[in-house]
């Protein structure tokens, strides 16, 4: 018989701020995190603007030596992790140590520290490369790390599946659960890739909004006038855990995890599928795999990147999905507050998810101010919304096609 999975722990480090209920505050209050670079000087790019993190002091959550030697993207992961750890009160040793694991999404990992060695390679020879150089920049360092410091010997992954990396490591680490391979899972993303080659990259692209006089109003999710998405950093980490682990400890109980589901596009390498199919398919995976109706769904965070492309990709995929149904469905995009984390959207959005459903608010999309005809629905515009919400969908699409939803519905003892 599968196992009921719960949320009982989160931590986040974003744009907006340290620590869970800063975050949620700046949410609800309709605020962004988007201003112009600072970590670098921005002004030979057409984008000069983004999501940078502000008040994170690592110190408060590593050690010096640890902080010289892992990338930043690691910093914010294991502050999460040990903000998401203290809330939930899990304590890991020998008598569970095998049944606890960890699984977290990155889409581009250590990027920054890569930059600034290759740096050090062209201008003081090989001799100068840090022997910990390769751990600090590796991807999977982050729930490496995070395992190190907990104690956590079960299922150890990362994920990497670009912006969907974070929601495909909270999905997967629900099915371990579920499926009885542990009890409980420290799982969510991190990204930290404000650097001048990720922008560069993505200026290339065209991928970015050049909104750059006004950036608090750049991430228009859904709107006309939108043109392009910002690129934000930080992380988001939950712990999950079987329903039955969880109340023989006492421990709180913000939501259950309910649906999961992924797919790919199998249509453009950075492009969603115009008619958003993959997306349809990763939707109806996780309302099946929940065992629930469209008409089920009250809220969905939607992937809402603040691109043309995406935007329309993801209103069509809904309204297929939803039939009627969609035009009921408030569907917020926090990203026009965070600006895109990339693989650390999922955990961060699954977060905000989650407090949709315990406190009975929805985010709002903020710097909505022009309908398109080609994203039709409930959008939650500019303020956020009192409802009365039992389930919340949260979608994360990446390049490559790849697509991932979860379902999280209010905890209900008798199931």
């Amino acid at each position: 018989m599968a196992k009921r999975v719960v949320v009982t722990g989160m931590g986040m480090v974003s744009p907006l701020g340290t620590g869970v209920q800063k975050n949620w505050e700046a949410v609800i209050a309709g605020k962004s995190g988007i201003g112009r670079i600072t970590k670098f000087d921005p002004s030979p790019f057409s984008s000069q603007i983004a999501g940078e993190v502000k008040d994170f002091d690592p110190s408060d959550f590593m050690d010096k030596q640890e902080i010289r030697r892992f990338d930043v993207f690691i910093h914010y992961a294991m502050a999460s992790a040990k903000m998401a750890m203290a809330d939930s009160s899990l304590r890991v040793d020998a008598s569970n140590a095998d049944r606890v694991g960890c699984v977290t999404g990155s889409g581009l990992g250590g990027l920054g520290m890569l930059e600034h060695y290759h740096q050090v390679l062209m201008e003081k020879g090989p001799r100068r490369i840090s022997p910990f150089f390769i751990p600090g920049i590796i991807a999977n360092m982050a729930p490496g790390l995070i395992a190190i410091e907990f104690g956590a010997m079960g299922p150890n992954l990362s994920i990497e599946t670009a912006c969907a990396a974070s929601t495909h490591a909270i999905g997967e680490s629900f099915r371990m659960i579920r499926e009885g391979m542990c009890d409980a899972m420290i799982t969510g993303g991190a990204e930290a890739v404000i650097t001048p080659l990720a922008l560069g990259g993505f200026c290339s692209m065209k991928s970015l909004s050049t909104r750059n006089d006004d950036p608090e109003k750049a991430s228009r999710p859904f709107d006309l006038d939108r043109d392009g998405f910002i690129m934000g950093e930080g992380a988001g980490i939950l712990v999950l855990e079987e329903l039955e682990h969880a109340l023989s400890r006492g421990a709180p109980i913000y939501a259950e995890v309910v649906g999961y589901g992924l797919s790919g596009d199998a249509h453009h390498v950075s492009a969603p599928h115009p008619e958003g199919a993959g997306a349809v398919l990763c939707m109806r995976m996780a309302l099946a795999f929940a065992g629930m109706k469209p008409e089920e769904v009250d809220c969905i965070n939607a992937h809402g990147t603040s691109t043309k492309l995406n935007d329309a990709a993801e209103n069509r995929a809904i309204k297929a999905v939803f039939g009627e149904h969609a035009s009921k469905i408030a569907v917020s995009s926090t990203k026009s507050m965070t600006g895109h984390l990339l693989g650390g959207a999922g955990g961060l959005e699954a977060i905000f998810s989650v407090l949709t459903l315990k406190e009975g608010i929805i985010p709002p999309t903020i710097n909505y101010e022009t309908p398109d005809p080609e994203c039709d629905l409930d959008y939650v515009p500019n303020v956020a919304r009192r409802a009365a919400v039992s389930t919340v969908m949260s979608n994360s699409f990446g390049f490559g096609g790849t697509n991932g939803s979860l379902l999280f519905k209010r905890y209900e003892p008798e199931g």
